[in-house]
């Protein structure tokens, strides 16, 4: 009997990928989003699509029969989040609950949470493994209300629970429409519109970049490996980039001479990430695509898009 998975957050970024995924693997998947972010142009035809809030109880009937549920939907724009932090709360925190309670009621074999590396704001230990925590922005408490929920249904109810923490996932279909969109797509989309990229502070924080396509083969392990119930992974490549780094990157290969525009500093950010993967490599996982590799993929995917005018980043 084919087994059927739910993704929450379908038509973002990570949720769209995995579900091609799952499908790719033989599962059927039901796919839940309200649309705020993501697009239908992102979710597979093959998916069962609903357009629903994951705070709202209509939800339950979709839980029914489920083998599993990948808990992707949340508000993660930091800037979003920092200007409205009762709405974050109520997305991640409650909207969480919301899932929980609709997974438990259906009695799903596994429940994935897709947590944030900003859970470790405050550790300055690099690599980071997934023993110390100390959220401090809105968007990193409201992210760790919701783990903390997810560990209570595990210790209260038995359901069984993972919770993975994403560093920096980039690559085809990376939500470019936010008000400072991430920069992997904000370099790629304003340099091939002809326009100068936009790099805030001095370009010298250090972030670990990890390729969509990694993510979801370990998604796809944590599905199926038992190794992984009620246990925290972190999801990242290992090995750091300094933003002046990425902009290199992407300049050669699509040496457009376009010199970087250097704005103010956004407040809250970390200076490093790093991700220790200890727990991670334990399954058999390790990633796969390098940096360059994960570029080159993601302009092919966007020049396309810039040149038809379905992509566009207003100038700086």
């Amino acid at each position: 009997m084919q087994r059927r998975v739910i993704v929450t957050g379908v038509a973002g970024f990570v949720g769209s990928n995995l579900a091609k995924h799952l499908l790719q693997k033989g599962y059927s998947v039901t796919g839940i989003d309200n649309l705020s972010a993501g697009t239908l142009e992102n979710v597979d035809s093959r998916v069962d699509f609903h357009s629903v809030d994951i705070r709202d109880p209509q939800i339950y009937a979709l839980f029914e029969g489920a083998d599993a549920v990948f808990h992707l939907a949340a508000k993660s724009s930091l800037t979003d989040c920092l200007s409205q932090p009762l709405e974050a709360a109520t997305v991640n925190v409650v909207g969480t609950l919301n899932i929980l309670e609709a997974a438990r009621k259906a009695k799903l074999r596994k429940f994935i949470y897709a947590d944030t590396s900003a859970e470790y704001e405050g550790i300055y230990e690099f690599p980071t493994n997934e023993q110390r925590i100390r959220p401090i922005g809105v968007y990193a408490a409201s992210k760790h209300g919701g783990a903390t929920f997810c560990e209570s249904y595990r210790d209260l109810y038995e359901l069984n629970v993972t919770i993975v923490r994403y560093f920096n996932v980039y690559g085809p279909a990376q939500d470019w429409r936010r008000v400072i969109p991430p920069v992997m797509s904000a370099f790629i989309i304003r340099m091939l519109q002809g326009e100068r990229p936009v790099i805030y502070g001095t370009g010298e924080k250090r972030r670990d970049f990890i390729y969509v396509d990694d993510v979801n083969d370990l998604h796809l392990i944590i599905l199926e490996d038992k190794r992984a119930d009620g246990e925290i992974f972190n999801i990242g490549s290992g090995v750091n980039f300094s933003v002046n780094e990425v902009y290199r990157g992407v300049e050669g290969l699509l040496m457009s001479g376009l010199q970087p525009i250097y704005k103010p500093d956004l407040p809250g950010e970390a200076e490093i990430t790093l991700a220790d993967l200890t727990a991670s490599k334990s399954l058999g996982w390790k990633p796969q695509v390098d940096l360059n590799e994960g570029l080159s993929r993601t302009i092919d995917y966007l020049k396309s898009r810039v040149q038809q005018g379905k992509i566009r980043i207003a100038g700086a």
